[in-house]
């Protein structure tokens, strides 16, 4: 069971969860690990405030569309899938602050991290944040990375 005691989705459910609404939880999901781990290393960040100027940096589509491209050599041909899916849908808002094309590389990040939440591949799932986690520790801190807002 998916932590809050839901039930996960089997393939066969989740292949007709449109790309979309896997990235909406796949957000949730890397915002909520990006906030973790920033609590966890504090580094003198002290107020809500600046930890969420710092989660800003890491979560950003310009900072996710870097990773998605860096992890891109370590993605199964259906997690590649996945990301092409998310990648594919267009956005029905317009897009503020980003560039479309890293918008839509960090809906196919999302994308690819909704997927195994929702289907309960939770090492796999484990492996791909801490994969971006250390991309993220190479350049997220670095301000010409930048917020997207």
């Amino acid at each position: 069971m998916a932590p809050g005691g839901s039930v996960y989705l089997s393939d066969e459910q989740v292949r007709e969860v449109s790309p979309t609404v896997l990235a909406y939880v796949g957000d949730a999901v890397w915002e909520l690990f990006v906030r973790t781990q920033l609590v966890a290393a504090a580094r003198g960040i002290t107020t809500a405030h600046d930890l969420h100027r710092a989660a800003l940096r890491c979560v950003s589509a310009r900072g996710q569309s870097r990773l998605v491209q860096e992890l891109a050599h370590h993605l199964t041909p259906e997690e590649q899938d996945l990301v092409r899916r998310g990648r594919n849908v267009r956005p029905h808002h317009a897009v503020h602050s980003s560039e479309t094309g890293q918008y839509r590389h960090s809906t196919g990040f999302e994308t690819l991290l909704g997927h195994a939440y929702l289907t309960g591949r939770s090492e796999r799932l484990d492996e791909l944040l801490h994969m971006a986690l250390e991309i993220v520790n190479e350049g997220c801190g670095d301000r010409r990375e930048g917020s997207d807002g």
